[in-house]
């Protein structure tokens, strides 16, 4: 561990806010990964509130946010609620009625804690085509989160990757929540100002997490500060697609604006289609409830 480390963290708070990306990047680069889940409080609680401020703010180029972020899913993001906290959810009016989403798509971090209370055991949150799948499938979530060559996808803050529809659907009710319809995901973004993204228009550059930005992987939520809609929805341009709670001749819509996609993947209005049984490093979800 760094000697003295408390003085380091001092010492970056002391800085202006831009001068403190380069600051946390080099310090991220002295401590692995593990070792920043284990600092005590003492070091970890004045660590966590400086990332968290720098990840608030529009500094930094794309490729430190994502380490900055990565260090702060290891240190313990604040920023993260569970579905049974108010904070979790962002409501708002529509045409067709009250839309309530999650303000991000499901996480690493709330997906661990179903894997960890049973929940591919508990028969009553699957359907039963999802049962009788996870019941013979030879790679469900956890198999695939044992993998070294999945720990990248793994960080707490991170979208949760990999899922099926099936284990979508069954975290989803293990929660009391659904899978967004298309036309609440679709209203979330554009609003009554009918928004091409989130942001607005143009695309733009820096905007979101797609091919575009050369990032390669997802990024803790949040990171790409336009990526929201006025309400605080984050990541409904890029970062993961997302499944959506609609079958169209028995195959399930998605949202396709992805990390591995390129920027016209990330239109409101974009869509595709899949198997409940697919699943790929750039597909999760997002939680909805009435």
């Amino acid at each position: 561990m760094i000697a003295d480390l408390s003085g380091r963290l001092n010492a970056i708070h002391a800085l202006a806010p831009e001068q403190r990306v380069a600051a946390l990047v080099a310090l991220g680069e002295e401590i692995p990964n593990e070792a920043l889940s284990l600092l005590p409080s003492a070091e970890g609680e004045p660590l966590r509130a400086l990332l968290v401020d720098a990840v608030a703010r529009p500094i930094g180029t794309s490729a430190e946010r994502v380490r900055m972020g990565e260090m702060l899913g290891y240190v313990g993001d604040s920023r993260l609620h569970l579905p049974v906290e108010g904070a979790y959810w962002v409501e708002q009016n529509s045409p067709q009625g009250r839309v309530v989403l999650g303000r991000y798509p499901v996480t690493n971090h709330e997906y661990r804690r179903f894997v960890a209370s049973g929940g591919y055991d508990h028969r009553e949150f699957w359907t039963d085509e999802g049962w009788d799948w996870q019941k013979t499938s030879t790679n469900p979530w956890p198999v695939l989160a044992r993998q070294q060559e999945t720990r990248i996808f793994l960080v707490d803050n991170q979208p949760v990757v990999g899922v099926t529809l099936h284990e979508a659907l069954a975290y989803a009710t293990s929660v009391g929540a659904r899978l967004p319809r298309a036309w609440e995901r679709n209203w979330a973004v554009r609003g009554a100002d009918k928004r091409k993204y989130p942001w607005g228009e143009p695309f733009g550059e820096g905007n979101a997490n797609t091919k575009e930005e050369v990032i390669n992987r997802p990024s803790a939520v949040g990171l790409f500060l336009r990526d929201r809609t006025p309400e605080g929805i984050c990541d409904l341009g890029g970062n993961v697609a997302e499944w959506l709670g609609d079958n169209v001749e028995g195959a399930w819509l998605i949202h396709p604006g992805a990390w591995d996609q390129p920027s016209i993947a990330s239109w409101a209005k974009a869509l595709g289609q899949d198997s409940a049984t697919s699943r790929w490093a750039a597909l999760g979800f997002r939680l909805a409830r009435d």
